[in-house]
């Protein structure tokens, strides 16, 4: 029911905030925290999302295999499923700091309200991208129990960049969502123009990203890091056309998980190295 990939895509930003807002490594009890916060809110996500589009996933002949429509799993068991894992996040945000565990109930209400979007916005794409993007903002709460403007840049990358990819995806369900009236920008704008709306969106997040490196004052390893980020976006829809999705799952799982995990290395190891003196 739900991908382990999933947790990749929001947690090496979400410890990113972390390492920025320690200025290197945090305490291993907020790590561990962190790590347990980050990976209850997917969970909790992804249940209710299967469980908000039951009936969308049935008659999607792309999604009709999913766990829910097959009876793999039942409804009572996912709604278990969702109040578990959201209980546990609650419990993973008491354990780091009172701000934390008061803005859990809005972190928790950002990513599940998320599902219902399609229903009525063509822009659900940039609302996925923020219930992923306050994950470093949030991790920044975790580790210093209070907010920094600067580390709203990384929110907003994170937005944009998601928001990016999930236009790509949305490619494949383009007819679908037009027959059904769910809203998404392929369905309105076609194909050919959602991908080049995808690489606006993601080049948003390569500017908001150097802007993170001169607020935060990084050094070069972390402006590499950002090189590389195009290199592998560039990579990712060069793997995808108009006349072409076959590519679409490594496209958006594959090329997705290793863009956040090599930005992640890059500026964990910048700021070790500049904590050391080395650099």
């Amino acid at each position: 029911m739900i991908k382990w990939e999933h947790s990749i895509f929001a947690l090496p930003f979400a410890l990113c905030g972390a390492m920025l807002a320690a200025g290197g490594i945090p305490s291993s009890h907020q790590l561990l925290w962190i790590v347990v916060a980050m990976v209850a809110a997917r969970s909790a996500a992804m249940a209710f999302n299967r469980l908000a589009d039951a009936s969308i996933d049935t008659s999607n002949p792309r999604t009709r295999t999913r766990a829910l429509p097959t009876g793999t799993v039942t409804a009572g068991f996912v709604r278990n499923f969702v109040v578990l894992a959201s209980a546990i996040f609650i419990l993973a945000a008491w354990q780091l700091n009172r701000l934390a565990f008061f803005l859990s109930p809005a972190a928790l209400a950002i990513i599940l309200l998320y599902s219902y979007t399609k229903r009525w916005t063509r822009w659900s794409h940039l609302v996925l991208g923020f219930a992923l993007g306050i994950a470093p903002a949030a991790a920044w709460i975790a580790v210093r129990g209070s907010l920094d403007a600067r580390i709203l840049l990384l929110t907003a990358a994170v937005t944009f960049w998601v928001a990016g990819f999930d236009v790509l995806y949305a490619c494949q369900d383009c007819a679908f969502d037009r027959d059904t009236g769910l809203h998404s920008i392929p369905r309105y704008w076609g194909i050919a123009h959602s991908l080049w709306i995808s690489r606006v969106l993601h080049a948003f997040m390569v500017l908001l990203l150097m802007a993170l490196l001169f607020a935060f004052r990084l050094g070069p390893l972390s402006v590499a890091g950002v090189i590389a980020v195009v290199a592998l976006l560039s990579y990712e829809h060069s793997l995808v056309s108009k006349d072409d999705l076959s590519k679409l799952n490594a496209a958006f799982f594959t090329m997705n998980g290793v863009i956040a995990v090599v930005f992640f290395a890059f500026v964990a190891l910048d700021l070790l190295l500049q904590r050391s003196g080395t650099i």
